[in-house]
C-alpha cells in the first residue's frame, strides 16, 4: 500500500507518549523476544490525532509520524486534504 511493508522490520519510538491529543493504534505490529516492536505485515500502525480544526489535527499526526523511526515503513501524506480544501 503502495507496496507491502517489509515483515519484521524494527520500528522504533512508536510506543512513545505523543501527548493527550495523539493515539498510536497497532494493528500489524508484534513484540519480538528481545523486547523490539516490528512490522507483521498490512497496516502495520494508524496514527491519529484530534485538534480544534481539521489541520491542527492533521498537523499532530504528522508531527507524531516524524517522531516515529521505521526504515521499512510508508505513511500516506494526503490525508485530509479535501477536508483542509474547503
Amino acid at each position: 500500500y503502495p507496496d507491502s511493508p517489509l515483515e519484521g522490520s524494527i520500528i522504533r519510538g512508536a510506543d512513545q507518549d505523543f501527548g493527550p491529543h495523539v493515539q498510536v493504534f497497532h494493528a500489524g505490529t508484534r513484540r519480538r523476544p528481545d523486547g523490539l516492536l516490528a512490522a507483521a505485515g498490512g497496516r502495520v500502525l494508524n496514527i491519529c490525532a484530534e485538534g480544534d480544526d481539521v489541520a491542527q489535527a492533521r498537523e499532530r499526526a504528522y508531527a507524531a509520524i516524524r517522531k516515529i523511526d521505521w526504515p521499512g515503513g510508508f505513511c500516506r501524506t494526503d490525508i485530509g486534504w479535501r477536508a483542509l480544501e474547503r
